[in-house]
This record gives structure tokens, sequence and C-alpha cells, in this order.
């Protein structure tokens, strides 16, 4: 036992942590500024444990906030023994307490609603509350609620979490439509869409850069054009076209979004008959040579000044 606690403190780095607490804090007092003002008053409740409370509220009149922590401590049991023992446990726990918890202790000094428009607290409910959900996930985790049943669900059944999260927090949002009434439920919608689109733009950042696959004849031109003119580099590898039977090479670099269009008329300069796939990517690490490449040949940037 000794040696586990020993073992346990040894891995415990204040420096490495400190960061991802401050996340989590910050994450969760957005949470509660943006229960209290935005979802509880409204009576919006786009599912989970949240939700949950603001519904019960109708029927029993309990604090929402010692609600959640209620609603939450089944879910922090079953996180402990299928989602990292104690490694989920402090940092889940941390985050439900100061959710639970500030929801009513502040709930009487912050404003009880700033609009009585349901579509703007709808809303505004999905951007700050997914800013505070990404944050916290940014930090490490997530409030003890349904994300954590998704995971060991999904762990268990490999059914993917966006169906269990449509299934569980849908049913959540279907009985707020019963007890609210129908439109309300449909402003939860809207939340819980929105939710999903911040959080993920939160915790993965703006898409700003484009992967691109290119598939030529002419791999050594394609190539030096992109590394000359946009100062990326390229990877190659020979693939078989399996109608053809002819093999071609593959070309795949990483650009700017900014460069997708300077990208393909290098491409339909050089091989016009080239197939070329772009998609979007978040971010990066290594690769890029614009840096060395800044000073040289600049003759060639207006030609393929793309507005």
């Amino acid at each position: 036992m000794k040696q586990k606690i020993s073992k346990l403190i040894k891995n415990l780095d204040l420096r490495k942590a400190l960061p991802d607490y401050l996340l989590l804090t910050i994450g969760s007092i957005i949470l509660v500024v943006n229960f209290d003002i935005f979802l509880a008053p409204a009576n919006i409740a786009p599912g989970g444990v949240s939700g949950t409370a603001i519904i019960l509220y109708e029927f029993t009149g309990w604090y929402k906030g010692l609600t959640m922590l209620i609603l939450s401590i089944p879910m922090l049991i079953i996180g402990f023994y299928y989602l990292g023992r104690f490694r989920f446990l402090v940092r889940a726990s941390y985050v439900t307490l100061l959710f639970s918890f500030g929801v009513d202790l502040l709930a009487n000094w912050l404003p009880a609603g700033v609009t009585d428009d349901l579509l703007l607290n709808a809303l505004y409910g999905g951007i700050i509350g997914g800013i505070g959900i990404g944050l916290i996930y940014r930090g490490g985790t997530s409030p003890a609620g349904t994300s954590v049943i998704c995971r060991v669900l999904y762990l268990k059944t490999g059914i993917p979490n966006s169906q269990i999260f449509i299934l569980i927090d849908g049913s959540v949002i279907l009985i707020a439509g019963l007890v609210f009434g129908w439109e309300m439920s449909l402003y939860a919608f809207v939340t819980l869409f929105t939710w999903g689109m911040v959080a993920d733009y939160v915790l993965e950042g703006p898409s700003v850069i484009r992967t691109a696959f290119i598939v030529t004849d002419l791999p050594e031109e394609v190539s030096q054009a992109l590394l000359n003119h946009i100062g990326v580099g390229v990877t190659a590898w020979v693939g078989k076209g399996m109608f053809t039977k002819a093999e071609h090479t593959t070309l795949f670099c990483t650009v700017n979004r900014a460069d997708v269009n300077i990208l393909k008329s290098l491409v339909n300069d050089m091989d016009p008959k080239a197939f070329v796939v772009i998609v979007q990517g978040h971010r990066t690490k290594g690769g890029m040579l614009r840096h060395t490449l800044q000073n040289n040949d600049l003759k060639h940037e207006k030609v393929y000044n793309i507005s």
C-alpha cells in the first residue's frame, strides 16, 4: 500500500497538472454561469445530468446543483471502475463538485436570465456551454454524467459514442418536451447541437489546414512546384490503379487553407491529368518548409496569386 501511495505521489507533477486544473476551473465556472443565466431560467434541458436536474426541479423544487451532484455519484463510481480508477476520479470529482456547488452558490448572485427570447437562450446556452465543456475536455476529463455512461457502453459494446449520446440525451430532451412543452424540446435540440459544435471547435481548434492527396504521373515536376512556390514538403509512394492496372505516384502534403487554390493551380499546370483530393485538417507538427523558402523564388508568386 505504501509503495502504491509513493508511486502515485512520484507520478504527480504539479507543474504539469496546474495548467490542466486551471482549464478545469475556468471551464466549470463557465458551465455554472451558463446554467444559471441561460438554461435553467428558460427551462432548456439539453440532456444529461443538468437537463435532468431542471426537469426534476419542476416537480420537487430541489436545489438543482445538489440534484446534479446526487445524480453524478453513481457516474463517478462507474467511471472509477471502468475509466481509469483514481486518475479518472480525482479530476472528474473536482469538476463535478465545482459545477454542482457553483450552480447553487451563484444562483443568488447571478441574474436569473438576461433575455426572454427562447432562441437567444438556446443559442447562447449552446455556445457558452460548448466553450466551458471544451475547456474541461482539454483539461483531461469531463463532468460525471452521460458521457461516462456513453464511454463505458462504447468500451463494452462497441456502439459509437454519438449514437449512445443521441439515445440518452435525446430521451432527456423528449421528457423535457412532455414537461415543458414540445417547443422547449426543439429549443433544447438547438442547444445540444450548438453545444457539440462549439465544444469540438474549442477542443480541436479551427480547421486552418488542408491535406492533399495527388495522384500523378509527373511526381517530380508536381512536388518540385509545390516545394518552390508554396514551401511545403511532399511525401510520395507508388500505387496501382485497380481498373487500369497502371502504376501511378501518390503525393501527400499539408498546406494552409489560404494556399488551396494555389496548390490546385500548380498541380493543374504541371499535370492537367492529375487526380487531386483535398480534405480538412486541424493541426500539424513539422513538415512545413515555408520558413526556409520565404525569400526564394518570389517572382513566381505573382503568377499563382489566386484571389
